[in-house]
């Protein structure tokens, strides 16, 4: 009860809630008018910002899915089998190359509604973005080996919100369950699209926690985008948010080929807040084989605190098999 009413006083837990109930009562409100009612002129009017609107999404959902983003794994009712061969030379570094991966089927005779989920590293995976993570820190590097197998129910309407719930278990000695819920939605404004996605989980391991992450987007020509997002996850154990600030332009160079040019920032807000790294990087991803092997190279910059902020180079590779049906 007391975790339930600490979330009901956060702010976060207000937008979940307002991102989820107004799309469920205008639905409503829309089912009681009748269509003879509706007006001609509005239709008129709504038609071409709608069309607009729907190109928009549809190439920033094609950008995430070339990019292998975590928010087409996430919000994508697909089957979707993804393996990532990671190395990272310079500052954080690690010796070996690293692989992780995951997988979502689709159970037959549910709709795409239920879904079994096979992934590497959940509690990790939580605020996984693959396109800005600046770096693999070296407890993720460790916990590669982690397996854990889950079922998934989620639904969708109209592209503007999205709604998954997830129930798993760690597969190893002892047993460890976990839970997440997600819940998106995406609002079309004048020139930018704002998108809000809160995530509640439970992991045995870490405890109770949520993230919050809102994304504006606009495009800036036909084949590039601009996305600014603004990342917090809250540990209930530590009291503490982990925050983050990113800076993206995605630009397509061809069919086979595209750039990233991002800026990033992370803090803390316990025991007190404050920056930790500053991060700019440029990744190239290039399509190897076919549509589903990647390979991308990605020179950074780091500015740590505990390195009292002076510049740290690295250099990120990364060989990805990514499949899912539209491949």
């Amino acid at each position: 009860m007391y975790l339930v009413s600490a979330y009901l006083k956060r702010p976060a837990f207000l937008l979940l809630a307002a991102a989820l109930i107004i799309p469920f009562k205008a639905a409503a409100e829309e089912q009681t008018v009748p269509p003879e009612k509706k007006s001609l002129l509005a239709s008129y009017i709504d038609a071409p910002r709608d069309y607009v609107a729907g190109k928009f999404a549809g190439f920033a959902s094609d950008m995430d899915r070339f990019f292998g983003d975590d928010r087409n794994y996430q919000e994508s009712n697909e089957s979707v089998l993804q393996l990532d061969l990671s190395k990272v030379a310079g500052y954080g570094g690690q010796r070996n190359a690293v692989l992780s991966g995951r997988a979502k089927w689709n159970l037959p005779s549910t709709e795409k509604r239920l879904h079994l989920m096979l992934e590497t590293d959940p509690e990790q995976n939580i605020t996984r973005d693959t396109t800005s993570d600046p770096k693999i820190n070296p407890d993720q590097v460790e916990a590669a080996g982690k397996l854990a197998l889950a079922a998934r129910f989620e639904r969708e309407q109209k592209a503007r919100w999205h709604f998954s719930t997830d129930a798993g278990i760690q597969l190893r000695a002892p047993l460890e369950p976990f839970a997440r819920i997600r819940g998106s939605y995406a609002l079309p404004m004048e020139k930018w699209r704002m998108k809000v996605a809160e995530t509640f989980f439970w992991f045995n391991t870490i405890g109770a926690g949520e993230t919050t992450q809102v994304d504006f987007e606009r495009p800036l020509s036909e084949s590039s985008l601009l996305r600014i997002s603004s990342n917090a996850t809250w540990l209930h154990d530590k009291q503490n948010f982990d925050l983050r600030q990113d800076a993206s332009i995605y630009q397509t160079l061809s069919e086979r080929s595209a750039l990233l040019y991002q800026a990033s920032a992370t803090g803390v807000t316990n025991p007190q807040g404050q920056l930790n790294e500053y991060v700019v990087q440029m990744l190239y991803r290039y399509r190897l084989h076919r549509h589903w092997m990647f390979f991308e190279i990605s020179p950074q910059i780091h500015f740590p605190r505990d390195l009292n902020f002076r510049s740290n180079p690295t250099l990120s590779m990364r060989l990805e098999m990514l499949f899912d049906n539209s491949r």
